[in-house]
């Protein structure tokens, strides 16, 4: 097998070449589609002898040259598009690069050190996520090629951005779908524990080594700030509130009171955290349980609130789940629209790469409607510019949340 950290990454000259089939559709990747599948490519004997992650030159099937390619054989993504020229240098300066132009556009959005760096095609790093939390940031190599060059990676991290810790988390359906292990481990410094990350007026605790993806999702912050304008003097309730994402952000908006539930007691002493933090503790309440069971207990102990928000994990995160994803949305949906005010609001979100806005929607209001409530759409919204998509690919756009205000 050929080592993926031979010179070919570093030297063009001595990079193996991979070739589409005459019948692969070149031009979407002229156009700057960024993945190669298994059935587009030439796969023979030698192809399948490269190592996962191997440096490699691309040709379309009349050899002319079309860029330099990551290939890994055990992922359906067999190559990704690194750089269109087939001459690049796949080394540390070339990564750096990627990252400085990265920290330009959040440098310029945030006024502190809290966001997604690299939202991976998007930000010319394939399968590579980087969420920074301060001085400390942690890596998602998803990709084998990422996990082959992590050293040169980190390197690179440490000289554009100045961190003092890097995680690397290796957790997750993309590594499983690359043939990578799951792992989590400190690849340098020190951290002592949460770290406090400020956003929105609120302060959050990411548990960056033990909690879910890297710690916090910095990609409902704009959402956030919208629930935060509707939560003054209102009753909040946050189902699937993970760290209390929604809740705190609707504390800092002036929200008379924040309910936060999910199922992990962990993501709640966090929250619990991050309110005594901000000094809400004492409009702040949590609840652990499944979040249907928890929904139905408060319907029937006749509760209300003013603003209910429900953000539950990927129910549909590939298309054969769809059907029974866009179910699961609905019932969140027809569950939340019993518990909110007459006039209040209900804001729904998915995070499901396979349902795409109108799917969402509709799933959303049959459940609205199956609640016996009616409403009006006021504000849909997705991830924030620190999580950039890719035009040609359609799957970094992942998320959609969708304001209601519900009628009497």
């Amino acid at each position: 097998m050929t080592d993926p950290l031979t010179p070919s990454a570093t030297d063009p000259a001595t990079r193996p070449i991979v070739r589409l089939r005459p019948k692969a559709e070149a031009r979407a990747i002229r156009h700057g589609f960024p993945w190669i599948y298994a059935d587009e490519l030439v796969t023979d004997r030698r192809t399948q002898a490269l190592a996962p992650g191997t440096i490699a030159r691309l040709e379309d099937s009349e050899r002319r040259a079309m860029g330099t390619v990551t290939v890994n054989g055990k992922s359906k993504i067999i190559a990704r598009m690194l750089d269109r020229d087939p001459e690049a240098v796949i080394d540390r300066a070339w990564i750096a690069a990627r990252l400085t132009r990265a920290l330009a556009l959040r440098a310029r959005l945030y006024p502190e050190p809290f966001y997604r760096l690299i939202h991976a095609e998007a930000d010319g790093l394939p399968g590579v996520v980087i969420d920074r939390f301060g001085d400390v940031a942690v890596i998602q190599p998803n990709a084998a090629w990422a996990e082959a060059l992590l050293p040169e990676i980190a390197a690179a991290l440490v000289e554009v951005t100045g961190v003092s810790a890097i995680v690397k988390n290796g957790q997750g359906r993309s590594r499983a779908l690359e043939g990578l292990p799951e792992e989590t481990l400190l690849l340098q410094g020190m951290v002592d524990g949460p770290v406090p990350v400020r956003m929105n007026g609120a302060t959050y605790m990411a548990d960056v080594l033990g909690g879910q993806k890297t710690g916090l999702f910095f990609d409902q912050r704009p959402n956030h700030a919208f629930a935060a304008l509707l939560a003054k003097d209102a009753r909040v309730l946050d189902v699937f509130a993970h760290v209390g994402g929604f809740a705190l952000a609707a504390l800092a908006g002036g929200a008379r009171s924040a309910l936060a539930v999910d199922g992990s007691a962990p993501a709640l002493a966090l929250a619990e955290q991050g309110a005594a933090a901000g000094g809400m503790a004492e409009r702040f309440a949590t609840r652990q349980g499944d979040a249907f069971d928890v929904m139905e207990a408060l319907a029937a102990e006749g509760e209300v609130f003013d603003l209910v928000i429900c953000d539950p994990p990927a129910f549909a995160p590939a298309k054969p789940a769809l059907e029974a994803g866009l179910r699961a949305y609905e019932r969140v949906a027809m569950k939340a629209a019993a518990l909110v005010a007459p006039g209040g609001y209900l804001c729904l979100c998915s995070c499901s790469h396979a349902a795409d806005l109108a799917s969402f929607r509709n799933a959303s209001a049959r459940g609205i409607g199956r609640g016996g409530r009616r409403g009006q759409i006021l504000y849909t919204g997705s991830a924030g510019p620190d999580h950039p998509i890719l035009p040609q690919l359609a799957e970094s756009g992942y998320l959609k949340t969708v304001f209601f205000r519900l009628d009497g």
